[in-house]
C-alpha cells in the first residue's frame, strides 16, 4: 500500500476546490439579458430575485458603451399597457434607478420607459415569479 506525500495531497485539496467553488456563486446575478438602445445597455433586477404578488422592488442599471453610468435620462415603470407610468428615483448620478411597485398575481413582465432628450422608448422586461 503506498503512503500519499504532499504532492497527493495538493492533487486532493485542488479537487476540492473545483467542486466547492461553484456553491460560493452569486445568487443575485442577473436572470435576464440585459437590453440595449442608443449608447445605453439597460439591466433590470428585482428585489426580491424572485418576484412575488404585492410590491417588489425595481433596480435599472444604465450602462453607456464606454463602462459610464447612463444617468442623464427619465426611468419610469408599469406592469400592464393600462396601467399609469411610475417614476423611479435615481440613486446619484450612478445610473441605478429604483423603485417599488405593486406587482399582480399573473402579471409576467413589466414595461420601462426611458426618456433622454427628445427621444424615448419602451423596453419590456420578463418577471421571474416565486409564486
Amino acid at each position: 500500500m503506498r503512503m500519499l506525500c504532499a504532492n497527493d495531497y495538493r492533487w486532493v485539496v485542488l479537487l476540492w476546490l473545483v467542486l466547492a467553488l461553484p456553491g460560493c456563486s452569486d445568487n443575485q446575478a442577473p436572470l435576464r439579458p440585459p437590453q440595449h438602445w442608443q449608447d445605453l445597455e439597460i439591466a433590470l433586477e428585482t428585489r426580491p430575485v424572485q418576484v412575488r404578488t404585492g410590491m417588489n422592488e425595481f433596480l435599472l442599471i444604465a450602462t453607456t458603451a464606454r463602462g459610464l453610468p447612463g444617468s442623464d435620462m427619465i426611468v419610469s415603470l408599469r406592469m400592464t399597457a393600462a396601467d399609469v407610468w411610475h417614476q423611479t428615483i435615481q440613486d446619484g448620478h450612478s445610473g441605478v434607478f429604483r423603485r417599488a411597485i405593486r406587482v399582480g398575481a399573473n402579471q409576467q413582465s413589466v414595461q420601462v420607459q426611458l426618456i433622454r432628450g427628445d427621444e424615448q422608448t419602451v423596453l419590456e422586461f420578463p418577471l421571474l415569479r416565486a409564486d
